[in-house]
Formats: C-alpha cells, structure tokens, sequence
C-alpha cells in the first residue's frame, strides 16, 4: 500500500492553483470540470507519482475543520525541502506570510506558513 493521491481542502480553487504552482512550484497534473467545482491536482517537480488534490471547501464540516485547525495555528499539510533557509527566503521574497521561523525541532527543521487558501502548511528539512 502506497499513497498516490491526497487532498487539501482551499477556500478558492483558482487561487490555490496560482498559489501552488506560482509560488510553491508545484505542476499542475489535472484540471477538469466537475459541475460548479473542478478536479484540480498538482504535483512536486519532476514527480507525478503522488498527486496534491486541491479540493473545495464547501462542506461546512470541512470548512469548519478547516477554519478551527488554522485558529489553532495546526498546519493541515507538510512539504519536505532541501534547504529550508532557502526557500524561507525565496518564499518571504514572493509575499508569503510565516507564522514561524525555521526552527529547530528535534530530527528536523520546521517552518509554518499561510497558503492564502484557509491553510497552514508546514515545511521540514531532514537535519
């Protein structure tokens, strides 16, 4: 058993696309209409054996899940990185908003920002 394919609730599809192909760099794998919503994926450079489903947030127990773990300060997704200071950097210089500095945290480093979708999302690096 593998993980190919999981998905991130956002508050607006079109805006997390941009958000996570423009400046995470993430590729966008799938974009198909389904009714008033789409079937929005995306994957990490130069893989697309596992999928980041970008999926709408219109149940309300979703986006009520969705609102309590951001008042939390609880990201709901973590990316591994290379070089965390580097992509700190890039990130900040792209308006990215850090809700914590790379840290220190045992086994790896960790740093927290705001996807502008309705997300925490945590990034580590391996130390």
């Amino acid at each position: 058993m593998r993980i190919t394919l999981t998905s991130l609730m956002v508050d607006d599809q079109s805006k997390a696309l941009r958000f996570y192909t423009e400046v995470l760099g993430f590729t966008k794998k799938h974009d198909i209409p389904v009714g008033e919503y789409r079937w929005i994926t995306v994957t990490g450079a130069g893989r697309d054996d596992v999928e980041l489903a970008l999926e709408p947030n219109a149940n309300p127990a979703g986006k009520a899940f969705q609102e309590a773990m951001f008042a939390q300060g609880i990201p709901l997704a973590a990316f591994e990185v290379s070089d965390i200071r580097a992509e700190f950097a890039r990130l900040t210089s792209h308006g990215v908003a850090f809700t914590r500095e790379p840290t220190p945290a045992g086994p790896v480093t960790i740093a927290v920002f705001s996807d502008t979708c309705g997300n925490l999302i945590q990034l580590y690096q391996r130390t």
